[in-house]
């Protein structure tokens, strides 16, 4: 475990023009969460067999799950029965990291918003209708973004909607190896980035409106869908359901895996509104491209190296009844070596900080995501198809 010390004296970039100084001396807010002091005893039930599941989401006032496969569909888990309720393998293919990789409902629930690879290796961000049952109108698909890909790996691939309605996408730094053409630090890619986008509505050639707080708007030589910088490959994000807190889990390179979180409130962050996360310049708190220059680089606020594991798959902050004893602390897993680790958190906004070490609850296989459910259930997705973490 790293915890960087001076990650809030961090001067935060909003913008190539303007910076805020984050004061060390800022103490947590009143009522602000207390550490929780060990982890509990857990066990993990199978609740689905879908193959190669990646993602899992849920509307609201609908009780059925709803789970990607990396092969092109989304399946409607509802008790015992899983139907299949969109299938668009004729548009991607599920290799390695390309495929069928996000799903987003709209706040209604009744729009769906998927990532995928298409047959070129291209970002698709579509949209579909979706009826009172939950099945996906396939006829109605809307291309509401395209991305052109490099490279066939650090696609990204999560998104969601944040508590301010608006679409968060989450772009991989293009690929390869070690960020060659320095997209993640570049304002004129998409690469690299977290975006923010309203997908619903277009807006003169685009597909959709470019918000006009978005954080680059107007700025010459950046592009205003951009609403976070430095990120190699957001594979999974999560909003703290209390808070709206972005957290961030960002794969490493070959030695560091690391976690993100951008605190919702205090000195204009919201949830990252323009502030940059380091890479290629720096891989967790290590200067990885000395020719990269990252001013104001955002600490996150845990590392590991990898000895062993390889790839983090956050991840979420448990929250509601259904966490349980999780309720508090920041989960996620590793897709090499398949462990479940539990972060304890200390703190709110700007104060929040790692309050001790990682701990591993569970071992499953080839962890690919950890989500929340409706009532904030914890759910690991991987080799072992679905399963919800219980108490012991």
């Amino acid at each position: 475990m790293h915890i960087h010390p001076t990650r809030l004296t961090k001067i935060i970039a909003t913008s190539a023009a303007a910076v805020v100084l984050v004061g060390a001396a800022l103490a947590a807010p009143a009522g602000a969460t207390a550490p929780p002091t060990e982890p509990p005893a857990v066990a993990l039930t199978l609740v689905a067999e879908v193959g190669g599941p990646v993602d899992l989401t849920w509307r609201d006032g609908d009780a059925a799950l709803y789970v990607v496969g990396q092969g092109g569909t989304v399946s409607q888990v509802a008790g015992a029965t899983t139907t299949v309720v969109l299938d668009i393998t004729d548009l991607t293919t599920g290799e390695g990291e390309r495929g069928l990789l996000g799903l987003a409902f709209s706040p209604a629930g009744d729009l769906a918003y998927v990532n995928f690879t298409d047959l070129n290796g291209d970002t698709n961000i579509a949209e579909f209708a979706v009826d009172a049952a939950g099945v996906f109108n396939r006829d109605s698909l809307r291309t509401v973004l395209t991305i052109e890909q490099p490279y066939a790996n650090h696609n990204g691939g999560d998104l969601a909607f944040g508590p301010d309605g608006m679409l968060y996408i989450g772009m991989g730094d293009g690929g390869d190896g070690g960020d060659p053409q320095r997209y993640a630090q570049n304002l004129e890619s998409l690469l690299g980035k977290m975006l923010r986008i309203d997908p619903a509505t277009p807006s003169g050639d685009l597909q959709y409106t470019v918000p006009a707080d978005n954080p680059f708007v107007g700025q010459d030589g950046a592009l205003g869908e951009i609403w976070s910088v430095g990120l190699r490959n957001p594979w999974r994000f999560s909003f703290d359901a209390e808070t709206g807190d972005l957290w961030i889990a960002d794969v490493g390179q070959s030695a560091v895996e690391e976690i993100d979180v951008a605190p919702a409130d205090g000195e204009g962050l919201n949830a990252g509104r323009g502030l940059n996360f380091g890479w290629s310049g720096y891989e967790g708190n290590d200067v990885f491209n000395s020719d990269t220059p990252v001013e104001g680089q955002w600490a996150p606020i845990h590392t590991y190296p990898h000895d062993g594991r390889c790839s983090i798959s956050g991840g979420v902050r448990g929250r509601g009844e259904g966490a349980g004893a999780l309720a508090g602390w920041y989960v996620y897993g590793d897709y090499c070596t398949g462990q479940v680790f539990a972060l304890p958190i200390s703190g709110e906004g700007t104060a929040m900080a790692a309050a001790g070490d990682e701990a591993e609850i569970a071992t499953t296989d080839q962890i690919t995501a950890l989500v929340s459910g409706p009532t904030g259930e914890l759910y690991v997705l991987g080799g072992a198809g679905v399963q919800r973490i219980d108490p012991a």
